[in-house]
């Protein structure tokens, strides 16, 4: 997925500000997801439809160490 224009990155309110650092990005049509540590460094794109896939099988356990 492209990068998008218009949005705003957004900490993580469960950052620290130690080691576990993630930003959001949320637009009208795409979510991203970086390391805020390194903000110019690489960032995972995903459409609306996409994002709310991977959250809802999170949060059924699809990802869930055995």
């Amino acid at each position: 997925m492209k990068k998008p224009v218009k949005g705003v990155w957004y900490k993580s309110s469960r950052s620290d500000g130690a080691s576990q650092c993630v930003e959001a990005y949320h637009g009208d049509s795409a979510v991203g997801v970086r390391d805020s540590k390194n903000a110019g460094g690489p960032a995972l794109w995903f459409t609306p439809g996409e994002w709310d896939a991977f959250l809802s099988g999170a949060k059924r356990g699809e990802f869930d160490r055995p």
